[in-house]
This record gives C-alpha cells, structure tokens and sequence, in this order.
C-alpha cells in the first residue's frame, strides 16, 4: 500500500485536502476581487421594484442590490462575494458603498422610495453613521424614503445591538426591514422587542409554493407571526404568476422577484434624465 497516498475522513485535524484547498483559494480569490473593485470604486447598485401585491402592480419601492464589477467588467451580483466578505473589514466598506449610493440616488430623485441592505456588524462602524448623517444634515427628510433591510441571521447575532440601533434612527423617519425572514433561528422574544416596519419573508418559502402544500403550511405561519406585530408583509423571489396568484389569496402586502422585474442598473427613473445609478 503506498503509504503517500491522501486520507481525508481520518486526516487529524488542521489537515489540508485538495477540496478545503480548492475553497481556500476560491475565497481569496473573491476577496482579491472585491478589494480590487473598492479599491478602484468599481460599486454599483442595481435596482428591482418592490410591487403591491394587488393588480396593478404599481411599485411601492426599489431595492438597491449591491454589485462590483471584476476586472473584465463583468457584474458580479452580492451573492458570489457577501457570504465571504461580510464578516471582514471589506464587508463593512460595501455596506458604506452601497449607503452611500442609495443616498445619492434618493438625493437625486425626489420621490424615490429605497431600500439599502446592510449587515448588523455594520452597526457602530463610524464611517457607515458618518455617511448616513451626512445625507441626513443635507436633507432631513431624507429617511422618510430610506429603508435599511437587515438579514435574520445577522440580526439575531446581535439582537441587543440591532434594537438600540433602530430606536436611534426611527427619530429619522428611516423604516427597517428583516431580509430573509424565516431563513434561520428567530427568537421570538428579541423578534417581539425589534422595531421592524417590514418582514420580506425568504425565497425558499415563495419559489413554487403553489403547489407545495408543506410550503404553504409553513408560509401561513411566518405571515400569521409577522401580522401579530402588524408588520408589512413582502415575498421575495416571486418568479411565477401562480405563485404570486396564491400569494394574493393569502393577502401578502407586496412582491419582489423576476416576475415583476430583474435588478438592473438603469431603472426608468434613472434614464429619464440620462443619469446612472452608479455608486
């Protein structure tokens, strides 16, 4: 037996196979190239409409999605880089990139309504308070059309945090939501004491749901909790007309998904005046 040959399953600990290598190297390689986009100010928003649940549809807001641009110029959409950098200091400068150019866009257009994502480990970084108050002092009533969305997991990795954070800023007329709601471990007791305005209840529960009835039981749930706490009820990832038509008859608030239209970087109100929703 050649003794050289790789163990994986009784390698001690701290043992390096070519798979934990392989994903090593994946996410330097992301964070190389999000630092190289911060770097080079390559940020940008893309932006997808929120929409009444009823017809016809009108939209109710916009959501600003983050995205860098590599080196080729291509656009890499959040998901292919937040999981890896949220938890470093370059997720800290994308969530004040992303303020930043969310303001902008709100500055610029008087009526438009946003929502802006940002991790609760956001929360207390000076640069990110100083980018939002610079925005505030130039235009206080500018939080009246701000949405800050907080994903479940991050908000329940600093409950106490997250909720002081909020009562400072309602003052502002700033509304907040919980991204991805149902995605993870929901403490019901810090769940009843956030000032959460929105519940945007997690893709998983929406694709398909019409004809998934272990789906559906478990949709009515997180509705029937979030409509304790009268919160606005918003479904994510709305990719099917039946889907949204069984949506409807459960009395969902608003929708968001590529049935109603794909994040793009030139939103109509945006080309109307030749301008670029760039960050």
């Amino acid at each position: 037996m050649n003794s050289s040959r790789p163990r994986f399953a009784d390698q001690p600990e701290g043992f390096d196979s070519p798979l934990n290598a392989a994903l090593v190297a994946r996410d330097r390689s992301t964070l190389d190239m999000v630092a190289q986009a911060v770097r080079h100010k390559q940020c940008l928003l893309a932006f997808q409409p929120v929409v009444q649940a009823r017809p016809p549809h009108n939209t109710a807001f916009y959501e600003g999605l983050i995205r860098v641009l590599d080196e080729t110029g291509r656009v890499i959409p959040a998901r292919d880089f937040m999981p890896v950098v949220e938890n470093t200091e370059l997720g800290r400068e994308i969530d004040c990139l992303a303020l930043d150019s969310g303001l902008q866009a709100l500055i610029q257009h008087p009526t438009l309504r946003l929502s802006i994502n940002m991790s609760a480990r956001s929360i207390g970084y000076s640069r990110w308070m100083e980018t939002l108050n610079g925005a505030l002092r130039r235009d206080e009533r500018l939080g009246e059309r701000l949405t800050l969305e907080i994903n479940e997991t991050s908000a329940m990795t600093v409950p106490e945090l997250v909720i002081d954070f909020m009562d400072r800023l309602q003052g502002h007329g700033i509304a907040f939501a919980l991204d991805d709601f149902g995605s993870g471990a929901i403490n019901i007791r810090h769940f009843r004491d956030f000032f959460f305005d929105a519940v945007k209840i997690d893709g998983q529960y929406i694709r398909g749901v019409h004809r998934d009835h272990d789906t559906q039981a478990m949709l009515r749930a997180l509705i029937a909790m979030a409509r304790e706490f009268d919160m606005l009820i918003i479904a994510e990832s709305v990719e099917q007309s039946e889907d949204a038509e069984y949506l409807m008859t459960l009395g969902i608030d608003c929708m968001q998904g590529y049935l109603f239209g794909a994040p793009t970087l030139r939103p109509d109100w945006a080309a109307q005046d030749g301008t670029r929703a760039a960050g």
